[in-house]
């Protein structure tokens, strides 16, 4: 039996999206106070990537094993190529943002937008990884075959 790769992936997906969510949650609500109207659009954006990463995830986990008729390879891919593209937008529009910022005495709020385009660029690069063997499995699956891909399936423990 294979080790499978993907579970710890998703685990570290939506670990680091919910930790990009208080980032920006943090960053949004310094912005909207007494002085300020708005939030940036773009921190906005990364808010709201965040939240569809948790969603994409718990689709992307739990439709291969529990419901694979909802599990089709296209979708699969089109959910990991959405989610990377989202991200890729994300902590590019905050980091083009944050190279505007005069960020002075308020290390708080630049602290917690250099954190999120950090930790942004760093799920990004898992989805491109994801989205990269989703890929590789519709290329290298028969044409009728709409199956997931096994590896994106969570192996259970065999029980003796």
């Amino acid at each position: 039996m294979a080790i499978s790769y993907i579970l710890p992936l998703r685990v570290v997906q939506a670990v680091l999206s919910i930790i990009v969510l208080g980032l920006t949650a943090y960053i949004v609500d310094a912005f909207t106070s007494p002085y300020y109207s708005l939030s940036p659009d773009s921190v906005n954006f990364m808010l709201f990537t965040s939240l569809w990463t948790l969603l994409a995830v718990a689709y992307l986990v739990i439709a291969p094993n529990h419901f694979p008729v909802a599990a089709h390879k296209f979708a699969i891919a089109a959910v990991e190529a959405v989610t990377m593209i989202f991200w890729f937008s994300a902590w590019v529009a905050v980091a083009a943002l944050w190279g505007d910022v005069r960020c002075g005495s308020s290390g708080g709020v630049c602290g917690a937008g250099t954190a999120a385009i950090v930790f942004g660029a760093f799920i990004w690069l898992t989805f491109v990884f994801t989205t990269v063997m989703a890929g590789l499995h519709i290329q290298r699956s028969p044409r009728g075959d709409t199956t997931a891909d096994p590896e994106m399936r969570v192996q259970q423990p065999e029980v003796a």
